[in-house]
């Protein structure tokens, strides 16, 4: 074995235990320097070949799975030895592997196998990026062993062996490679709640006041029932083929239809401090006085109005004896810690962090932080995620310090910071994973937050009040449920220059998917069309490299996501124009709005810029012009109903490390599909149907990339030499 290389590997886990730096994802291709090869040798070849692992050998055989690993793929094997197998059956009160059933075996050898390859340098993040083969992500944490060797913890408990040397001589350590896959000698047998993500909140004493109100107004029942979709079976669609602008793909309906949830919580000391700094009433219990809490913040927001007049506070529903109701203000308070997805970790709370940027693909970290949108029980709210940028810390000493003392640099909760004008600190996002309690269930998983996640008047006057931007992949909740969202090799390309798609069960760069009419809630299209994600690419015309596309004779409408106040607002789209696509009519609520979106016209089009900027110029003449300039030219765009790409966004160059800025790139750019008011209380809706001349481009391909909700208070700006905020 080479010592060298088994310590350098120790110091660069231990540098990332130390380390600040941004989060790094795994490379379908990892570096191999950091494995130890045996040539020739399959993964199942691995297991039978050493007794020490003898039993979870035969855990694989009974399971059925050793032909998969005796195969050529990508696989990651957390393999633990004789001695942890029995320790486990000895906890379960079993003799022998014989007292396994067949799909016992099946749950614990699925749980140690991921599909990719992921060495102890790569495990920096809260979890790993894909999931196990039973659809489960394995939480990680970094750590020393009891020799003070730099190690990963999985689930908290489980910890990867950095070295083992066993009575008959054989020598095991992390890292060993084999050709189809990487094993990670581990010291305990890993387990997985099956329970559901009321169930892990009840059995957190540390959060025992926020169960309490989630129980009492009815949540926990309907959380519950929510798991899985029994129904749905993938094997019924088959394979659609497609041609997106020159590239030859194929598209898979997901695998799963699952329902997922994700909480913030705070934990009751958090509570304990709020209780004495909002003045509330402890006299009548816990219960009454998180009551109490609820109805201060929400009370200036649904129970009166700004005139003192009486909404909600006057209806049954909204006492104490009515927890339950729709409208009660704990029932809404508790509604709006949980978001009606899935997110197994802090890392996908975000945009996908890529290596070779350092940064969350398609955000200019040193001008803007990434944010991202979501929506939550409570009816008509969402979220702002923001993830402080370790580039961007123009901010004041104290912006990042938590409860605790310490700077915080992960994501926050509803925050604001543009000074001197805005200091909400919102609440931070504890990325922490504990042995126990469990955080992460079968349909949902919390996060600790270090202060109150409230829908307040602060939140949707200052916080929220601004231009809201969404990538298409976040607006429909199943993307990342069912782990659809920015998967795949985003480094690689296929199907391009006539090339046929690989439509293998295991393509090499991962899967592009199309969503079966009823698969998606809160959308409805017509049978003549296919809807599909693309997996993404980095080089891309399209913002995180991800899109969107309808194809066919398509009539496509969802429900936009909920505006935070009743007002004047902008719905914009934002997408790639090419020769390849087609036109489409955009309606609100029913209604047709102006005529019909060109989707070939590029932006130096004589229809908007004309020949002022060159379609290869990029950046370089848009940088060239004054203040003046820019907001002259926004508002002849505007005027015509459009704008440049965001500044703060990029694609990447094929060399992976140049970025090509949206903002110069005349593929790129936004159109209003609609100005109005928009009452906030009530569901709206976007439809989009072709108005083609005929099968125009790639079958009338349309493209959603990402989708922009802007207040008045944001696009109405008309003074000489100003113009909006372009980032």
């Amino acid at each position: 074995m080479n010592i060298k290389k088994n310590i350098k590997v120790a110091l660069m886990a231990l540098a990332a235990v130390l380390a600040t730096g941004p989060l790094t994802s795994c490379s379908d291709e990892p570096d191999s320097e950091y494995f130890y090869a045996f040539t020739g040798e399959m993964m199942s070849d691995y297991l039978k070949n050493r007794e020490q692992y003898s039993e979870f050998a035969a855990i694989v055989e009974k399971a059925e799975l050793m032909p998969l690993l005796s195969t050529y793929g990508k696989y990651t094997c957390f393999l633990p030895d004789n001695d942890a197998v029995n320790k486990y059956l000895q906890d379960r009160g079993m003799k022998s592997v014989d007292d396994l059933t067949k799909a016992d075996c099946d749950t614990i050898a699925r749980t140690h196998l991921v599909n990719n390859i992921y060495s102890t340098f790569e495990m920096t993040q809260d979890r790993l990026p894909n999931a196990n083969l039973l659809g489960r992500y394995i939480a990680t944490s970094q750590g020393v062993d009891a020799d003070s060797n730099a190690v990963v913890y999985l689930e908290g408990v489980s910890h990867i062996i950095f070295e083992k040397v066993y009575p008959n001589g054989s020598k095991v350590h992390q890292n060993d490679s084999v050709e189809n896959g990487i094993v990670q000698p581990i010291d305990m047998v890993i387990e997985k709640s099956n329970s559901t993500v009321t169930d892990i909140l009840r059995d957190n004493p540390k959060i025992s006041l926020f169960y309490k109100a989630f129980e009492a107004t009815g949540l926990k029942d309907y959380l519950s029932e929510k798991v899985a979709d029994e129904t749905y079976d993938n094997k019924k669609y088959p394979l659609y083929y497609y041609k997106s602008h020159i590239r030859n793909e194929v598209a898979w309906a997901p695998d799963t239809r699952k329902y997922g949830f994700t909480a913030f919580v705070e934990p009751d000391s958090v509570y304990r401090a709020k209780f004495e700094e909002y003045g509330v009433d402890t006299s009548k219990g816990d219960l009454y006085a998180l009551y109490d809490l609820a109805c201060k913040i929400y009370g200036p927001v649904y129970g009166h109005d700004d005139k003192g007049n009486i909404l909600d506070e006057g209806k049954d529903g909204w006492k104490f004896e009515n927890l339950t109701d729709s409208i009660n203000p704990l029932k809404r308070f508790v509604e709006y810690h949980i978001m009606t997805r899935y997110v197994p970790g802090t890392a996908d709370l975000t945009a996908l962090i890529v290596d070779e940027m350092k940064e969350a693909f398609g955000f200019e970290t040193e001008w803007c932080n990434p944010v991202d949108w979501y929506e939550t029980l409570l009816p008509h709210t969402m979220l702002k995620i923001e993830q402080l940028s370790k580039k961007k810390r123009t901010d004041t000493p104290n912006d990042c310090v938590g409860i605790d003392g310490d700077k915080k640099h992960g994501h926050f909760v509803n925050r604001r910071y543009e000074a001197p004008k805005y200091n909400c600190r919102g609440a931070y996002v504890d990325p922490t994973v504990e042995t126990k309690p469990n955080h992460d269930a079968l349909n949902g998983h919390y996060f600790y937050v270090d202060d109150l996640v409230v829908f307040s008047k602060e939140v949707i006057d200052v916080v929220q009040n601004m231009r809201i931007r969404m990538d298409f992949s976040t607006v429909f909740p199943e993307i990342m449920t069912n782990d659809m969202r920015l998967k795949g090799n985003f480094r690689a390309d296929d199907g391009n220059d006539g090339k046929a798609a690989d439509d293998s069960e295991q393509p090499k760069n991962g899967k592009n998917r199309y969503f079966p009419m009823g698969y998606l809630e809160n959308v409805k299209f017509n049978t003549n069309c296919h809807f599909v994600y693309r997996r993404p690419h980095w080089e891309f015309w399209s913002w995180q490299g991800d899109e969107l596309n309808l194809f066919g004779d398509y009539d496509f409408t969802f429900r936009i996501p909920p505006v935070p106040y009743s007002g004047e607002w902008q719905l914009r789209l934002g997408f790639a124009p090419l020769e390849t696509r087609g036109v489409m009519q955009v309606y609100f609520d029913g209604i047709p709005q102006g005529i019909p979106l060109d989707m070939i016209k590029l932006v130096n089009d004589e229809m908007y810029l004309g020949d002022r900027v060159s379609d290869d110029a990029q950046l370089t003449e848009y940088k060239k012009m004054t203040k003046e300039d820019l907001a002259s030219e926004q508002k002849l765009l505007k005027n015509l109903g459009a704008y440049r790409g965001p500044r703060s966004t990029y694609h990447i160059a094929n060399n992976g490390t140049q970025k090509n800025y949206n903002w110069g790139n005349m593929h790129m750019m936004r159109r209003v599909c609609v100005q109005t008011y928009i009452d906030a209380t009530k569901d709206h809706y976007l439809r989009f149907r072709v108005a083609s001349d005929g099968k125009q481009g790639n079958d009338n391909e349309f493209m959603f990339d990402f989708f922009e909700m802007v207040p008045k208070s944001v696009y109405s700006v008309d003074g000489d030499g100003d113009m909006e905020d372009d980032l």
